[in-house]
């Protein structure tokens, strides 16, 4: 009898075992999830600890949505700073726990997928307790646990670049998040758009989810705004305090003087702390589509931003152009910019502020920079002065004759960058780094040429065209002289430059130019500067900008500039210490009696 009774007792132990596995999941949206289990880290947070979603109380309705199994796509396109990347975070450890599932997240490039499983993911498994049993800690003979892949109880986390066709295809999953879709590149190799290649994974799954975020960037190429225009395009809105009707925090409405925003009803003006402790909530644009929600969010709603830091910014970016404007459009509004169709420089006006300079380096030039082109018969090369806030002076425009064969013209080319230039009293400034265009039919020589003079910071470069590819990337020794090579996103240079060209009034980013005759900034040289101009075309159904040569005129001048911009890009100086001493090799305009340690001048290579 006693014997019956313990095998009874072993059984109902597994019967109980057996019904705690086939239980279903507790119900709970991501928002609660977060709010019970998430832990926010030290190394990625400036809030560790326990995770309230009431902080930024936006983000539970974005949240929710995620894990609805009637809404089958997540779209925010927002500014930075209002909490993007703990969303996506909490929604992936919502499904690891409480709904595991395959999931992929496609960030753009590779490299930034390793920064965030790194500095991101890695600390939230570590400091969630029930994350922390799930998924071990990443070995390299683990296949299941990498880097870049996660294996957990009942499904797996891809983490891939979109610049990486191998990770966007041969797997299922039905979870994906891609996060800054905007910068995604045009293709994934050769094989096409990398956002439709990874939504192609989750075709087999009934109850996919999809998950697209990013801030915005051109109007019309924004690869967020279309996605949220086929949305129900909902927007935070809050109460005005007397009226009582809902609104979103907009931008047009904001007094820069007071600081204070009026409601668009009964127009009183009320303050930052007035309109934030009202209660909000997501109002649809478009009530009927269910299926695919849209959310839009500025930084004007962040509990992070300040109205009165985010009024400095604005007006900050205002003095510094085009470029700077509309980065805080994009950033800090959550808008895409509106791009003039052919928007291009006016040669005309850029001779006509032609001024003389005291010396042949002006005094505010700390710093001397060249690009260098290599044509088939021909070196052209432009030195350019920089200042603080990249103020810069044309200093000369040269060109070399010659047979590229032959050693001579190179021996002219270096004896040409040694070259030292006066200030007014009479100290030399010497250029301090040079980009070597390699890109033509001379490359191996321009590998050559640059290897034994690293240490003079010149160095071969070649221009990359297309979006979202940073200016100056990290230097590769992947040649065959193992010299470093630059890749240089000329796009983004030359955005920079007519940003710049475009500024009015000297200071921060002005364009200086000399019309002295051997400086050579002539109506030819202002021709080719403004050679190019930015266009939207369409490539396969989809728009994409472009930068389209004007017929009939040479190109040199815009080249040189980008890369004497680069080369300041690279070099990073210290310009306040700089405007402090003038370094001049050795010599500095205020020389210290003695030295004490080193002094950094240079933040870059």
């Amino acid at each position: 009898m006693a014997k019956v009774k313990k095998i009874n007792k072993k059984t109902l132990l597994l019967f109980k075992k057996v019904v705690g596995i086939l239980k279903p999941p507790e119900q709970m949206s991501v928002a609660e999830w977060a709010d019970k289990n998430r832990k926010l880290s030290q190394e990625s947070s400036a809030e560790p600890g326990q995770w309230v979603t009431d902080r930024a109380p936006y983000q539970r309705g974005i949240m929710d949505a995620a894990g609805d199994s009637e809404v089958e796509t997540v779209v925010i396109m927002s500014s930075s700073q209002v909490g993007k990347t703990e969303i996506i975070n909490n929604v992936i450890g919502y499904y690891i726990e409480h709904d595991p599932a395959p999931m992929m997240l496609v960030m753009p490039t590779v490299d930034l997928a390793k920064t965030w499983s790194k500095k991101r993911f890695s600390p939230m498994l570590r400091d969630t307790p029930v994350l922390r049993d799930k998924i071990s800690e990443s070995k390299s003979r683990d296949s299941d646990n990498t880097i870049l892949e996660k294996g957990f109880p009942g499904g797996y986390i891809a983490i891939v670049g979109a610049n990486s066709p191998v990770g966007l295809s041969s797997r299922p999953i039905r979870v994906l998040l891609a996060d800054e879709v905007d910068r995604f590149p045009a293709s994934a190799g050769i094989e096409g758009d990398p956002l439709a290649l990874a939504e192609k994974r989750t075709k087999t799954f009934w109850n996919k989810k999809k998950i697209f975020v990013s801030t915005p960037t051109v109007k019309n190429v924004s690869r967020i705004e279309k996605e949220y225009e086929n949305s129900s395009k909902e927007k935070w809105c809050l109460p005005c305090p007397v009226c009582g009707k809902y609104q979103p925090l907009e931008w047009s409405r904001l007094d820069f003087k007071t600081e204070l925003m009026s409601c668009r009803y009964c127009r009183q003006n009320f303050s930052e702390f007035d309109w934030k402790t009202q209660k909000g909530k997501w109002i649809a644009e478009n009530e009927e589509e269910k299926k695919v929600r849209g959310f839009h969010l500025n930084a004007l709603a962040s509990p992070w931003e300040n109205w009165g830091a985010i009024i400095a910014e604005f007006l900050k970016a205002k003095k510094g152009g085009k470029e700077t404007l509309q980065t805080f459009i994009n950033t800090y509004l959550g808008e895409t910019w509106e791009l003039e169709q052919g928007e291009s420089n006016d040669e005309e006006g850029l001779l006509k502020r032609l001024e003389r300079f005291d010396a042949e380096v002006p005094d505010k030039a700390l710093i001397l920079t060249a690009g260098v082109d290599v044509q088939d018969d021909r070196f052209e090369i432009e030195v350019v002065g920089w200042g603080i806030d990249h103020e810069s002076y044309g200093i000369q425009y040269a060109t070399i004759y010659g047979n590229l064969d032959k050693t001579e013209i190179w021996s002219q080319l270096d004896e040409f960058l040694m070259k030292t230039y006066s200030y007014a009293d009479g100290r030399k400034a010497k250029i301090m780094c040079i980009c070597v265009d390699s890109g033509g039919h001379f490359t191996q020589e321009v590998y050559k040429f640059c290897k034994p003079k690293q240490h003079r910071r010149i160095y071969a470069i070649k221009g990359k065209g297309g979006v979202g590819i940073p200016y100056v990337g990290k230097p590769s020794k992947n040649n065959r002289e193992k010299t470093p090579l630059f890749i240089l996103g000329v796009d983004a240079g030359k955005e920079k430059l007519y940003s710049r060209l475009k500024i009015t009034t000297e200071g921060a980013g002005y364009c200086h130019f000399s019309n002295e005759k051997w400086r050579n900034y002539d109506k030819d040289y202002f021709k080719g500067l403004c050679s190019e101009k930015r266009m939207i075309k369409m490539h396969k159904g989809k728009p994409k900008i472009e930068w389209i040569k004007k017929s009939g005129v040479r190109n040199e001048p815009l080249d040189l500039r980008n890369y004497a911009t680069a080369a300041i890009e690279i070099l990073n100086p210290n310009f306040e210490m700089l405007s402090r001493y003038k370094l001049d090799g050795e010599i500095y305009e205020n020389k210290p009696k003695k030295k004490k340690g080193r002094r950094q001048l240079s933040k870059g290579v």
